[in-house]
């Protein structure tokens, strides 16, 4: 009896103890996809014995988890799991996280969290401190959200919003845990603001960075060293009637220190995009158009990067082919001929996002019933800029000839139809042709025969 009634004191002091935790909510959103592509070629010579087509099933399981304690705190945490194709062979162990994940590729095929951070409403603003979503701002042209560790301060007085950011994006000091010595203060920090106004029918804004890069490698120009880069990014968007429009422009501007290494000068920046779009939407028809642009390098001024800083973002997908992320990282680059390798011309022409580039593309589409949406797509790409000979001959080892002036990406028509199963369910059908241009094939002394390609695509989707 003595045992039972101190086990029921101790029970009542963990429940006592623990009555502020039972208290907390716990709010669960996501999303899971299940997908099929089959791509027709690999973008290699249409000779070459890799250049076979590829066909495979992928998934992904994301979760959001918010533990609500109140109204005005909560903790929000998000992670990434089962992302593999069905089948496939395990990515191998690495240190470097993907690109859109704080996690590696791997640690994402099985479980990555990607978000843990306090969310705090107090008086003087709105509080974010932790592992958070970062690189998302204004349209989704250009936006390369990936999780940082941050601290973010944001004041609302409609019709006004006011924010400031600290963002740590690399660590390097002294620490043996983490296999560092000899470093002292090899970072890259962020520091952004911003400015919201919403009026009547639309809201406009501009973003302002400033990134100190003390690494002793550029995360955009290798050993170059350390440097600073300067960002502004206005942005409006507006909706007349039944046409919404939206239009970015981005501007990065600063200097890359050299490592001081003989022959290797320092290099001004200075890199321009802007994207516009617009859709007409009446009811159950609509139109659209969208053009963007993102400058190159210039390869005769080697002390200046005009391109290779700005792209246009992992989460601006025009195409379901020609600058499509996603189709990156499952089916892998594009490869075609070396002088589409080529990354100081912009971020690899032949990955996504899309860089060094014109681009052009007018849409329609046509829903007959509420659940159904048909769309219809035909887009155009030329490169701003081609290397120049001897960048090729130094870094390739091609021969002296010319290269010709070979900028057409090409032109691609893609299709889709959604159905919305559910008001949580949705089946996407897709496909694409792309009709492949010069700027894969080669100039005049270095060619191979790239051919068309198209794309087939199926994805169901879950949200909850």
């Amino acid at each position: 009896m003595k045992k039972i009634g101190l086990f029921m004191s101790v029970l009542g002091l963990v429940i006592v103890c623990s009555a502020s935790v039972f208290a907390a909510d716990v709010k669960f959103t996501g999303s899971f996809y299940a997908a099929g592509m089959y791509q027709d070629n690999t973008f290699t010579d249409e000779d070459a014995a890799s250049n076979a087509s590829t066909s495979f099933y992928y998934q992904r399981l994301r979760v959001q988890m918010d533990f609500i304690a109140t109204p005005y705190l909560k903790l929000i945490t998000r992670f990434d799991a089962m992302e593999r194709i069905w089948g496939g062979t395990r990515s191998a162990a690495s240190l470097t996280a993907s690109p859109d994940s704080y996690g590696t590729r791997a640690e994402n095929e099985n479980i990555a969290f990607d978000w843990a951070y306090i969310w705090y409403a107090s008086k003087v603003g709105i509080w974010s401190v932790g592992i958070q979503e970062d690189g998302a701002w204004g349209t989704v042209f250009a936006d390369n959200a990936k999780p940082e560790g941050k601290i973010h301060w944001m004041f609302v007085k409609m019709p006004f919003i006011v924010g400031l950011q600290i963002v740590k994006k690399v660590e390097k000091d002294t620490n043996m845990v983490y296999g560092y010595t000899g470093a002292e203060d090899q970072d890259i920090d962020k520091y952004q603001g911003y400015f919201i106004y919403n009026f009547k029918g639309g809201q406009a804004g501009v973003l302002g960075v400033f990134q100190l890069c003390q690494s002793g490698s550029s995360p955009y120009f290798g050993d170059r060293g350390s440097g600073f880069l300067y960002v502004v990014e206005p942005y409006a968007k507006v909706k007349v009637g039944p046409v919404s429009i939206e239009a970015e422009v981005d501007y990065v501007w600063g200097k890359i220190f050299d490592s001081e290494t003989a022959g290797i000068n320092d290099v001004k920046v200075s890199n321009l995009e802007a994207y516009i779009s617009a859709l007409a939407d009446f009811g159950m028809f609509y139109v659209g158009g969208t053009a963007a642009f993102m400058d190159g390098d210039k390869q005769s001024t080697a002390d200046k990067a005009e391109g290779g800083v700005l792209d246009g973002g992992r989460d601006w997908n025009p195409c379901l082919m020609m600058f499509n992320w996603d189709r990156n990282y499952w089916a892998g680059p594009i490869v075609g001929n070396s002088h589409s390798l080529t990354p100081w011309l912009g971020t690899n022409n032949m990955k996504a996002p899309m860089s060094n580039a014109y681009f052009f593309q007018v849409k329609a589409g046509v829903r007959p019933v509420a659940d159904l949406d048909i769309m219809a797509s035909v887009s155009y790409a030329d490169a701003v800029r081609t290397p120049t000979l001897n960048y090729l001959v130094m870094n390739f080892g091609l021969p002296n000839v010319d290269m010709g002036n070979n900028k057409e990406y090409g032109w691609e028509v893609d299709v889709t139809a959604t159905y919305k199963i559910t008001n949580n369910l949705s089946y996407m059908l897709g496909g694409g042709y792309w009709f492949v241009g010069d700027f894969y094939k080669g100039g005049a002394g270095y060619k191979q025969d790239v051919d068309d390609n198209f794309i087939i695509l199926n994805k169901l989707t879950l949200t909850f």
